[in-house]
């Protein structure tokens, strides 16, 4: 599998490498995406293979970014502007190098982490009989039915983990928010109980002030 990454995310491109998978040429990459940056990702495919890309903002800012694919003649596949989350599957239409970009050029100050997963081609079967006419045996199709399950468990997973990320950051910004506020209040209590007693002083020393000049 041919994946490369660039533009002007720079080093901060890969951050995290969670799988590269070989039978169906899977990618699951998790990366950081800085403000005003964009980070392209390029993949050899072969014409009529079906492909799937599917993407996540976990965390920064308002969890979207801008998504791009692009065809080997750049011709353009998918197109989305401050998307949160999407999946788009195709066929390639011909031979070529095949480039999706993430662009975060719109924010000024977040910066973004980003999930995707590309799959191409489909995975091969279990045992080689699945592709003939011929029946399974019961063991045969009890191993086929659990790959399967686990398949599914495993998206799941990724899925359930993604969702707990985003959950997480969410709570730690509100968590910061709430802290700040809190700070503000507590100062604004105290600059307003020191106006209290020193206003409430003022009112004692323009008394005293009055009563002494009348005894005099």
């Amino acid at each position: 599998m041919l994946l490369r990454g660039s533009g002007t995310a720079g080093l901060w491109g890969w951050l995290t490498l969670l799988l590269v998978a070989c039978a169906a040429r899977a990618s699951e990459i998790t990366f950081e995406l800085p403000d005003n940056a964009k980070q392209c990702f390029y993949e050899e495919i072969v014409q009529g293979t079906k492909c799937t890309l599917e993407f996540q903002v976990i965390t920064g800012g308002h969890y979207d970014v801008d998504c791009r694919l692009e065809g080997p003649d750049g011709a353009v596949l998918y197109k989305e502007m401050k998307k949160q989350y999407d999946s788009f599957t195709f066929t390639a239409s011909r031979n070529g190098t095949y480039k999706f970009c993430f662009s975060n050029e719109f924010s000024t100050f977040t910066h973004k982490t980003v999930y995707f997963d590309f799959q191409v081609g489909e995975d091969p079967p279990l045992f080689p009989s699945e592709n003939r006419a011929t029946a399974l045996t019961q063991m045969e199709s009890a191993c086929v039915s659990i790959h399967e399950a686990l398949k599914s468990v495993i998206d799941y997973q990724t899925h359930f983990r993604l969702r707990e990320a985003q959950g997480r950051s969410r709570a730690e910004d509100l968590n910061t928010r709430v802290a700040y506020w809190s700070i503000g209040e507590a100062i604004i209590l105290l600059v307003v109980s020191v106006g209290q007693v020193f206003l409430l002083k003022s009112f004692f020393s323009d008394k005293r002030t009055t009563t002494t000049h009348v005894g005099s």
